[in-house]
């Protein structure tokens, strides 16, 4: 796991008043995730959405997405679950499934 990558997330989380993951393996598995795109496309992109590689393109979803405080606001998690709310993660609520918020015409053919 990359020291650099959680370093990054950790703050994140406290710049935004937001919680990580608290399951360390799914935490782990997220991180990873992010370091992969850094390694791929040279920026964070979020690990649970496929980008197009162009840092123009993708930029809605370099982490942390520009949805993130909507779904922290109205779910208590982001969309792939690396941030929580403060209330959420106390709740200890596994994460749930939520809806994607990126307009389609900003997916990848």
């Amino acid at each position: 796991m990359s020291s650099k990558t959680r370093d990054f997330v950790q703050k994140v989380a406290v710049s935004r008043g937001w919680i990580l993951q608290s399951d360390q393996a799914f935490l782990e598995t997220l991180i990873a995730g992010l370091t992969q795109t850094k390694e791929n496309n040279g920026y964070y992109l979020c690990p649970c959405r496929e980008g197009w590689g162009i840092r123009e393109k993708d930029r809605d979803i370099i982490c942390p997405c520009e949805y993130a405080a909507a779904d922290i606001d109205e779910f208590g998690h982001c969309y792939c679950a690396l941030f929580q709310s403060e209330d959420y993660a106390s709740s200890k609520k596994a994460p749930q499934s939520i809806p994607e918020r990126r307009p389609d015409e900003l997916f990848p053919d």
